[in-house]
């Protein structure tokens, strides 16, 4: 049943339960290979992040987890990487160091006129506050930045996983109903996408949403796009809550099934394999 997940957050970041208690619910679904991915530090602190100084412990209690769990579950460590400019990005040196069994490349933020770094990963409204005060209400401006961004991330590498490709998509139709049709969003998630199967990303299919708002990342309109691309994708909840790891991960592979693929990335043994997909 495909039972894995590689993007999550737990007490060292933002997430709402410590890493232990993610392993135990995942038990409880049968879950065969997890991964914990807290949002890496950035160079300055946030309400939303790890700081450096809990690298230590965050590595110590993935090795106690491990440990206690070995005979139950594969399970993986991780950082979610987020590209903030040429100095703080998943192919920086200080993160290659890292004893990470993999990296998860992420875009949340953006840089204004004053050059002030602004969270884009927020609320419908505030996103619409964000787009009318400090980008002029230039949507087809902030829109562009995020995605030059995501390729400049890409173009860097340092990364195995691309997480949550087209996370803004969800907020701007909420600021531009039929975004999704626009020739100019249209010509640029199409771009995009041929980057991604250029660089041979691996791209999640993040559920987080689903729940909620019926949306995957990337949005399920882009699916045969990517399988016909070639473009090789996992299924991941991105969940904060241990109860959430499995939402929206049957509706995922089902969506995926019937845009023509047969298999999902999952890891086992170390290694990236392609699994066939097998839902009910």
């Amino acid at each position: 049943m495909n039972l894995t997940n590689y993007h999550s957050h737990c007490l060292f970041c933002d997430g709402r339960a410590d890493m232990e208690s993610f392993i135990r619910f995942a038990l409880s679904q049968g879950f065969t290979s997890y991964g914990v991915s807290s949002h890496a530090p950035l160079p300055f602190p946030t309400a939303w992040t790890m700081e450096w100084d809990q690298m230590d412990n965050y590595f110590a209690e993935f090795e106690r987890v491990k440990k206690k769990y070995a005979n139950d579950i594969e399970f993986y460590i991780g950082l979610e990487i987020d590209y903030l400019n040429e100095d703080s990005n998943p192919a920086s040196s200080y993160f290659q160091k890292l004893p990470l069994d993999y990296r998860i490349g992420s875009v949340h933020l953006l840089y204004n006129d004053d050059n002030k770094v602004v969270d884009i990963d927020v609320a419908p409204s505030a996103f619409r506050n964000i787009v009318d005060l400090q980008f002029d209400g230039n949507l087809e401006r902030v829109v562009g930045d995020y995605y030059n961004r995501q390729l400049r991330m890409i173009e860097l590498g340092g990364f195995d996983i691309l997480g949550h490709t087209d996370k803004i998509h969800h907020n701007a139709v909420c600021y531009l109903p039929g975004l999704l049709d626009e020739l100019w969003y249209k010509e640029l998630i199409e771009h995009y996408f041929s980057t991604v199967a250029q660089h041979n990303c691996i791209v999640e299919i993040n559920t987080k949403a689903f729940d909620a708002y019926k949306t995957f990342f990337p949005n399920e309109k882009y699916f045969s796009l990517l399988r016909d691309l070639g473009i090789r994708v996992m299924v991941n909840s991105d969940s904060h809550y241990p109860e959430r790891i499995n939402n929206g991960r049957i509706e995922a592979l089902d969506a995926l099934r019937k845009a023509g693929y047969a298999t999902v990335v999952e890891r086992h043994s170390n290694q990236w394999v392609d699994m066939k997909i097998e839902t009910l």
